[in-house]
């Protein structure tokens, strides 16, 4: 994070995640503070049903640097991102997943590639030959499945589009989160396929991954991956179809 000078706003949705979710906004507070760079960090409470909101809050009124927010409905991931990047004020937004599967202090090598590729936008991915993974077969399988029906799909540069740690320039969310529609499953997609689409550079990071959810699939359900997949189709309709992203303002 020493590669770029600016101000960094970090966004963290968080559902559900009482029993972690202050321990992790220290540590990623943490992580930021030892790079003498301008910081905030923007924790979005999705509508949780146990004390995520309380457990963030004391955060919020033991570190500097950390706002809290919050709403009752769960609408999302994607929407919570959405949210969240209402309040940012950096140069450049993090999207970084408040369980820390995918640890901050690697954020460093995802602005180094930013800076040799002079890009806009760089997403961790976990099918960079140089990642290393603890993660399980079954997601792993599916998350190969729909790398290889987006190439088909939308012949998108990327080998991954979901993994939860990516960088973007300010200006390039602040055109295309207008037209964001996806508020829970492929708002990732919905995003890069939008910045390749206006001609910002896109470019992958490896990142280390440990899987820390008791459950094999994690949250994942089926029902999660058809909605996916409607999703999915959905952003192919309006972008192929309808045209409807081709309206987003120069």
């Amino acid at each position: 994070m020493e590669l770029y000078k600016g101000k960094i706003s970090v966004i963290m949705p968080a559902y559900n995640e009482s029993g972690h979710i202050y321990r992790n906004i220290i540590e990623t507070c943490g992580v930021f503070e030892k790079t003498k760079r301008c910081f905030e960090i923007i924790v979005v409470d999705d509508g949780s049903t146990d004390s995520t909101y309380m457990e963030a809050k004391k955060a919020e009124c033991e570190v500097d640097n950390v706002k809290v927010v919050h709403y009752s409905m769960n609408n999302g991931k994607g929407n919570a991102l959405k949210e969240g990047f209402k309040h940012a004020t950096g140069d450049y937004v993090v999207f970084l997943d408040s369980d820390l599967d995918l640890h901050p202090s690697q954020l460093h090598r995802l602005f180094r590639v930013m800076r040799n590729n002079r890009a806009d936008v760089v997403i961790g991915s976990k099918h960079h030959p140089k990642s290393v993974l603890e993660y399980p077969m079954t997601r792993k399988v599916i998350s190969r499945v729909y790398a290889g029906a987006l190439k088909v799909l939308f012949n998108l540069p990327l080998r991954d589009t979901q993994t939860g740690l990516k960088v973007f320039n300010y200006e390039v969310l602040e055109r295309i989160f207008p037209k964001v529609l996806c508020k829970r499953y492929a708002y990732d997609l919905e995003l890069l396929v939008n910045a390749s689409h206006l001609g910002y550079r896109v470019a992958e990071a490896p990142v280390v991954l440990n899987f820390r959810r008791p459950r094999k699939w994690g949250r994942i359900g089926l029902n999660d991956l058809y909605l996916t997949g409607v999703d999915t189709l959905a952003i192919f309709y309006r972008m192929h179809i309808l045209r409807y992203y081709d309206s987003i303002e120069t």
